[in-house]
């Protein structure tokens, strides 16, 4: 619930902000709810950083609000994977546009998985 706010005590406009995260996100389980919930708290802090960067006044403060919002930003794009990873069970789906058959040539249409070694 502190995600969203901005001082100690809940705040809350930037809780709903953070829930709209989280409801966005449409967590299908515990574990994606979870996730969401990382994510919104991730990016809450991103902008704090981000805010932080643009106004800094000496080096050392840029270098640090840069550092952290580097690390922020990779974070976030990394728990965007791995929802979306999460989600497909770890596939990849491929699909064929185009297929060629020449002369004497077979070819499969339908699905076509391989069942291993057996």
């Amino acid at each position: 619930m502190n995600v969203g706010s901005h001082g100690k005590t809940p705040d809350d406009k930037g809780t709903a902000f953070v829930a709209s995260i989280v409801k966005g996100i449409e967590p299908q389980d515990q574990i994606e709810a979870m996730l969401a919930s990382q994510m919104a708290a991730v990016h809450m802090a991103t902008m704090t950083f981000a805010r932080r960067l643009a106004h800094c006044e000496t080096i050392p403060q840029q270098d640090s609000a840069e550092r952290a919002f580097n690390k922020l930003t990779r974070t976030f794009a990394a728990q965007v994977e791995a929802l979306k990873k999460y989600r497909t069970g770890g596939q990849q789906p491929v699909t064929v546009k185009h297929v060629t058959v020449n002369e004497g040539g077979q070819a499969i249409v339908g699905n076509v998985s391989h069942g291993g070694a057996g």
